[in-house]
């Protein structure tokens, strides 16, 4: 990506332009994959899912780092971005229709590492436990579903704001649930954040709270590992989630990324991305 520009759109475009673009099934429509680094297939590919109301561009800025070593392939989740709604609003059909891409993306019984922020996090434990052999690990980042107390959060409307107040509002609206430091909040954040939300047709919130995860977590048979922003505004206290996912996954490895809030690959993107391939280096339990 050329760190000339600070054009959000051209950024993004610039971004999107390096990408393989694959599309497979899903409900009237289809999943729009995209994938980075196609030349790593010595090592096993990572699946990145984006947090709800997002699309792939909430990891972009961590694909460089991760594809300069793995393959990624990222989806506008069912709903989201470019790709389709599925048939049903619920964890089977969704699973279903990312199940459906797999032999386009990985062959007939290829396996990835799938890493899920958010909503994604609980999308990706519910196709770990429906289409465990195409998991080699799950790794989830600040993902709800634990049945843990809600943290504060503070979202203002927009309507009706224009101009510098609808710019402030938004501002606030990322430091209220997404980001922790108001210098984060920058002008590619601020544009993500309203291009990504007129995209997001799928009702969410019942698909992950209040314990979506945690009600099939015992039965997830791959791995898991989890990395947390230490001032995560929805679900705070990082002690708090790491004992909850023990009682699930007692040797799971569990991180914390330091000053970052929810949307932790983004705020703190060298930090994060140290973490994530420290962890992937290393070997999964069994």
């Amino acid at each position: 990506m050329n760190d000339q520009t600070t054009d959000p759109e051209e950024l993004l475009r610039q971004c999107e332009a390096t990408a393989i673009r694959v599309e497979t099934p899903c409900g009237e429509g289809s999943i729009v994959w995209r994938i980075w680094g196609d030349d790593n297939r010595d090592a096993l590919p990572l699946v990145l899912g984006h947090g709800g109301q997002g699309t792939w561009n909430h990891w972009i800025r961590n694909i460089d780092a991760l594809a300069a070593r793995y393959r990624v392939i990222i989806p506008d989740l069912p709903g989201h971005g470019d790709s389709a709604m599925p048939t049903e609003v619920r964890h089977t059909a969704i699973s279903a229709a990312l199940a459906g891409g797999m032999p386009a993306l990985l062959g007939e019984t290829g396996k990835a590492i799938f890493v899920g922020f958010s909503f994604a996090g609980a999308v990706f434990t519910h196709f770990a436990m429906h289409y465990p052999e195409r998991v080699e690990r799950l790794i989830v980042v600040g993902t709800g579903g634990l049945d843990t107390p809600h943290g504060k959060t503070n979202i203002g409307r927009l309507t009706g704001l224009k101009g510098e107040e609808r710019t402030e509002m938004m501002r606030s609206n990322l430091l209220g649930l997404m980001l922790h430091h108001r210098e984060t909040v920058d002008d590619l954040a601020l544009h993500m954040l309203i291009a990504n939300a007129r995209s997001t047709r799928l009702p969410l919130l019942h698909l992950v709270m209040p314990d979506r995860v945690v009600q099939v977590l015992d039965r997830v048979p791959a791995p898991v590992d989890a990395i947390w922003g230490e001032f995560d505004r929805p679900h705070p206290d990082p002690g708090l989630q790491e004992e909850v996912l023990r009682r699930f996954k007692p040797d799971l490895d569990f991180r914390v990324v330091k000053d970052a809030g929810h949307w932790v690959m983004y705020e703190r993107a060298e930090a994060f991305n140290a973490e994530l391939l420290d962890l992937l280096d290393k070997p999964p339990r069994r």
